[in-house]
């Protein structure tokens, strides 16, 4: 086959050829990822950078899972257990619902923060004599 590239002509042997995907950041996808055996699950993504690492390129793509968590992955010549491609599809992504899963982690978190807060204080009035002592350094 003879094919005009920018003024050049090149002839290659169609038997041989392979076609090479293209991606940009915006770029809707899916991403397959491996679980536990040999499970799978597929997921609407959008590609949110690209990171120019010299010895390996990555694709940053952020993914829902589970309908409204957002996980990151990142794939390069090294990635086993995750494949893109492309999707036109939609999202079917609801703004509130991953704010409202965002919120309640940030609820969580807080409550762990303040939860260890509660020990930390709880440890120095109630033990803080015996290490004072110099019992234990």
């Amino acid at each position: 086959m003879l094919v005009e590239v920018s003024g050049v002509k090149i002839e290659f042997d169609e038997r041989q050829a392979r076609t090479v995907e293209s991606f940009k950041v915006g770029d809707q996808v899916k991403v397959l990822v491996k679980h536990y055996g040999d499970t799978f699950t597929s997921n609407p993504g959008v590609i949110v950078g690209f990171d120019n690492f010299k010895n390996l390129p990555t694709i940053v793509v952020a993914y829902v899972y589970g309908g409204q968590e957002i996980k990151f992955a990142y794939i390069n010549e090294g990635s086993k257990d995750l494949e893109i491609c492309h999707w036109s599809g939609d999202l079917q992504l609801q703004k509130a619902n991953v704010l409202d899963w965002l919120d309640s982690k940030i609820r969580k978190s807080q409550e762990e923060i303040r939860d260890l807060e509660q020990k930390k204080s709880y440890f120095l009035s109630n033990f803080g004599k015996y290490f004072e002592d110099g019992n234990i350094a």
